[in-house]
């Protein structure tokens, strides 16, 4: 069973390398990696061709400009051939080497299964050995859609022909766009997924939806308006409920990161 690893980059020169590494050193050997550049000044690209050069064919370089991240993504994905795609940030890696191993696994045993989620945690961006943050996606429902809740986006394997069924990223969206299709996968599509007890991928801070105040009230702002374009109805206070959970969450992420 083939997964689509879509990453995208520009000017990421700095961390595409752990990307590309924990790529290459995966358990699971039927992959293809596809890096969508935005026409980098660094060195992102030689990097890049590097790794092309190493992986017997199975990393695919498409370089242009793009109207953001999740255009990029969609690139990405449009040029997917495997069955499971997966994103893959160019500043985050797999946390262990049996990631997709273990993504492939949970697709063979269950053949009605269109997506699996699990775990992520964060780290600073200079010191991938100094964790942060834990992220688990083990109390998220369906439901909870309403209220802005979500699996870890970097954790989510998801079948292609659902993507071929509701549609790629809306790059309408600055932020949550990631929301957005999950939304249309789980909530409105009712897809079968499973929660992966794991932690998939090792994220460093300062990513588009993790920089203060004014991204939180963004993210709030295009939930809202996600939720709305697709006649989930929820509200401003119904969102600003999962923050309550957020501060029980940090003390559950405090021990689980003396854990790892």
């Amino acid at each position: 069973m083939k997964v689509s690893i879509i990453t995208t980059t520009f000017n990421s020169g700095l961390t595409i390398h752990d990307t590309i590494k924990s790529i290459l050193n995966q358990t699971h050997r039927d992959w293809e990696s596809i890096i969508k550049d935005g026409e980098s000044k660094d060195q992102t690209l030689e990097i890049c061709q590097e790794f092309a050069e190493q992986s017997d064919g199975r990393a695919m370089i498409i370089s242009g400009s793009d109207r953001g991240i999740y255009d990029a993504m969609n690139k990405g994905v449009s040029a997917a051939s495997g069955d499971i795609i997966g994103i893959l940030n160019s500043d985050d890696f797999y946390t262990s080497n049996d990631v997709l191993e273990t993504v492939v696994k949970a697709f063979e045993e269950d053949q009605n299964l269109d997506a699996v989620y699990a775990d992520v945690h964060y780290c600073k961006w200079n010191d991938v050995s100094s964790p942060v943050r834990y992220y688990s996606s083990k109390v998220f429902r369906p439901s909870l859609m309403r209220l802005g809740f979500m699996p870890a986006h970097p954790s989510f394997y998801v079948r292609r022909k659902i993507y071929e069924k509701v549609g790629l990223y809306d790059s309408s969206f600055k932020i949550a766009a990631d929301f957005d299709l999950l939304l249309r996968m789980i909530y409105l599509g009712r897809i079968k997924t499973k929660y992966i007890e794991k932690d998939f991928v090792t994220m460093r801070m300062g990513g588009a939806s993790s920089s203060g105040y004014q991204s939180h009230r963004l993210i709030n702002k295009e939930h809202l308006a996600s939720l709305k374009k697709n006649g989930v109805k929820s509200n401003m206070f119904f969102l600003s409920l999962r923050y309550l959970y957020k501060i029980y969450e940090l003390a559950i992420s405090r021990h689980r990161l003396r854990r790892l």
